[in-house]
């Protein structure tokens, strides 16, 4: 009995889009498991944040105009995350590229303005192990900052890996679409944290 080991290459077209679509599916399922970390992280907050211990209040830290800065270099980057999406689509390889870079450059500035924060606040005196509020707002915002700079990690690989052989084949673009729904992931819980955390501490 003989099988016909043979593919037409739609049924292999469909394959891969089945491949495609399970890995985003996958993906999706990571993003739920994050989900309960940060609502867990918040709601940790939410207990903590009246827990000065004789210390500074989130009044008495935060510099509002910095973060507010912080927050729109992020949305950009969500939007020029799009627009590399939008290129992937499209099959143009230099506009990826080139909306990946100016992305990464828009997220590490993130970074560096988070751990300018940080910095000067331990330098004060105001580290984590000042009070329990402060405790669970490093833990809080220093998390979502690790995964900001993971998503650089990964930004740079893919970079990489569409400028060599790989391009922007079906399985690339779901990789791009996996870090495109990670990132725009990021962005919503920024916006949680600049409002819970930070303007609730100062209003």
């Amino acid at each position: 009995m003989s099988h016909d080991t043979t593919h037409s290459p739609s049924v292999g077209h469909e394959e891969h889009e089945d491949h495609g679509s399970t890995t985003v599916f996958g993906f999706w399922i990571y993003l739920m498991t994050d989900c309960i970390l940060f609502g867990t992280l918040f709601t940790v907050f939410a207990v903590m944040c009246h827990q000065f211990a004789g210390g500074p209040t989130g009044k008495e830290l935060f510099d509002i105009k910095n973060v507010e800065i912080e927050t729109a270099i992020l949305l950009v980057s969500s939007i020029t995350y799009g627009f590399a999406m939008l290129s992937a689509f499209a099959q143009r390889k230099s506009g990826v590229l080139v909306w990946l870079f100016i992305t990464f450059l828009l997220g590490l500035s993130f970074v560096v303005l988070e751990v300018k924060e940080f910095a000067e606040l331990i330098a004060d005196g105001n580290g984590p192990d000042r009070s329990a509020f402060l405790s669970s707002f490093f833990t809080l915002v220093a998390t979502h900052g690790l995964h900001v700079t993971f998503g650089l990690i990964w930004m740079v690989v893919l970079f990489f890996q569409v400028m060599g052989k790989q391009g922007l084949g079906s399985r690339m673009v779901t990789k791009l679409t996996c870090l495109s729904l990670f990132w725009h992931f990021l962005d919503i819980v920024w916006i949680c944290v600049f409002s819970f955390v930070y303007l609730g501490s100062v209003m």
